[in-house]
This record gives C-alpha cells, sequence and structure tokens, in this order.
C-alpha cells in the first residue's frame, strides 16, 4: 500500500454481462482496487500478508464499500474519489468476519465457501490477521483518502467508532453474553450495533467527506439506519432458510449458540414481514433524499432478495 494518496481514476462502463439488480460496476471497481493494496511487509512478515489476502480478497458482494460508492454518486460526487475510504470499510468488515469465525465465537468452518481463515492459517495467525487488517484500513483511509483534514478525521472517527464499544464490539458482546434481551426493540438495538452500525458508516463517511449540512443528511442517514436492520433480519433469516451452497457457510449457526434471532423470536413469516417493513421504510428514505439514489435502491433492494 503505498503512500500518499492516489489520482481518482474514471469507474468502468456497465458490461453486458452485469448482474441485474445490484450496482456491479462499483463492485467490480472495489476488487480491482482491493487487488491492488499491498500491506508493505518484509519477507519475515510474509505469511501474515497472505492470510490477510486470502480472507480480504474471499470474495462477497461488497456491500459496504458499494454503499459508500453509491452514496459518493447520491450526493454529486465521483465514486472514485472515495474509493480509499470504501477499501478501509471492507478490510474492517473482513477483520470482523475472520475474529467472528474463530472458536471462542461463532466457531465457523467456512465462509464464502472456502476454509475460514483461522482454518487454513490457525487460530493465533488468524487473530493477528484480523488485528493487521483493522491497523492498516486506518492506515489505508488517512493515507490515501483526498479532501478537507478535517473531513478525512471525521470520517476516521466515524469508521472507528462504527467498530467499537458503540458499534460492532459492543454489540458483538451483547450477542455473545445473552445481554441484550429477546423482544423486537433490544433485537433491534443489538443489531444497531453488531451490524447497522457499520453499515451505517458507510453512508455516514461520505457524508462527512462532502460536508454537506443535515438537512441534506438526515435521509441519507434514516435510509442507513433502515438498511442495518434489513440486513441483519435477512441473515437471520438465511441461516434457518437459506441455500448452504449459496450462502458457502454451515446453516443453523445462530440455533447451535442459542442466540436470539428475528426468526427465534418472532417466526420465519413475522421475521420477513418486518424485513419488508424495514425495505420500505429506506426506500421511503432515499424518496425523501432526492438525489442520485438509484444505486442505493439497487442495494436495498439486492439485500431484501439476496440468497447469501
Amino acid at each position: 500500500m503505498s503512500a500518499g494518496p492516489r489520482p481518482a481514476t474514471a469507474l468502468p462502463e456497465r458490461t453486458a454481462t452485469s448482474e441485474p439488480g445490484f450496482p456491479v460496476e462499483l463492485q467490480h471497481a472495489v476488487e480491482r482496487d482491493l487487488e491492488e493494496i499491498r500491506f508493505d511487509g518484509t519477507a519475515a512478515t510474509a505469511g501474515l500478508e497472505e492470510a490477510m489476502r486470502y480472507s480480504l480478497l474471499a470474495g462477497g458482494k461488497r456491500v459496504r464499500p458499494v454503499l459508500a460508492l453509491a452514496t459518493a454518486e447520491a450526493v454529486g460526487r465521483a465514486p472514485a474519489e472515495v474509493l480509499p475510504l470504501a477499501a478501509a470499510l471492507e478490510l474492517v468488515h473482513t477483520y470482523s468476519l475472520i475474529h467472528d469465525d474463530l472458536p471462542a465465537m461463532d466457531d465457523d468452518d467456512l465462509r464464502r465457501g472456502r476454509p475460514t481463515c483461522h482454518v487454513a492459517y490457525g487460530e493465533g495467525v488468524a487473530i493477528l490477521a484480523g488485528d493487521g487488517l483493522f491497523a492498516e484500513a486506518l492506515r489505508l483511509l488517512l493515507e490515501r483518502q483526498s479532501g478537507p483534514p478535517e473531513r478525512v478525521l471525521a470520517a476516521a472517527r466515524e469508521l472507528v467508532a462504527a467498530a467499537g464499544v458503540a458499534g460492532m464490539v459492543g454489540g458483538q458482546y451483547l450477542d455473545i453474553t445473552d445481554e441484550g434481551g429477546a423482544d423486537r426493540e433490544s433485537l433491534r438495538a443489538l443489531h444497531a450495533l453488531k451490524t447497522g452500525r457499520l453499515i451505517g458508516a458507510s453512508v455516514e463517511c461520505v457524508l462527512l467527506l462532502s460536508g454537506l449540512g443535515e438537512a441534506e443528511t438526515a435521509p441519507y442517514r434514516r435510509f442507513a439506519g433502515e438498511l442495518g436492520v434489513l440486513f441483519q433480519i435477512v441473515d437471520d433469516i438465511l441461516d434457518v432458510a437459506g441455500d448452504e451452497q449459496a450462502t458457502g457457510k454451515p446453516l443453523g449457526s445462530d440455533e447451535r449458540h442459542g442466540k436470539a434471532t428475528y426468526v427465534s423470536v418472532f417466526g420465519l413469516e413475522r421475521a420477513r414481514a418486518l424485513a419488508a417493513e424495514s425495505h420500505a421504510g429506506a426506500r421511503a428514505a432515499l424518496a425523501e433524499a432526492g438525489g442520485e439514489t438509484a444505486k442505493l435502491a439497487q442495494v436495498a433492494d439486492y439485500i431484501l432478495t439476496r440468497r447469501r
């Protein structure tokens, strides 16, 4: 990963084979950017970098970085201008997946259809790979993201807050200790931290970089909040009613660990209805936001109907 910001480049045109219903041109731009990232490791730490890249380049829809690029477009910025932020978001997300899969957490052997990081490289290396990805995400954002320094710092502050005790890590704590409660509001609060906060940061960080006022950004924040809830409800549904080949990991993990989910608390059909409600709320917020929100709407539609 080279020091200093790289010049923004134009994003590619949508190809004839693009998947409908998801802004795959943004996904492809993220994939190319991630493939170029190196962590300046020496020969002695080459194995650590290999483990980091093994998980980082394992595939997936790249929902969080795609959200960042789509938000930039919605507020009138070139998506390529926020590629460093988008990549940093994916590094943080990948770190969380590595740690989630560890024996002390969800104890999963498969992720995206192949062995999880700790299975492939050992538990100690997997822990360090996650730690390294989080640290390198900050370095990437601070070195490469262009913009007024105070806005870049504000985005960095939001990213680490979203990953911390008042965000993803705090939500994970509530999840593994059963401190979150099992009613609808408690589940929403838990998952607003565990899942929703980083999804929200994918939108919020772009808003901070853009320096827009509260009136302009409030609908986008509501959109992000509903999207985070929607993502988790669908995740819970897929854990019991998904297809293992499509999801790339074993089903029933939440039940095995005795976790309260939208499905275990409300049942499958009610969970599906709650997902539809959050999707409608997200779409309503976009309608109020105005701007070029078509790709944000595509992401919301994809999350509602995703199979993995």
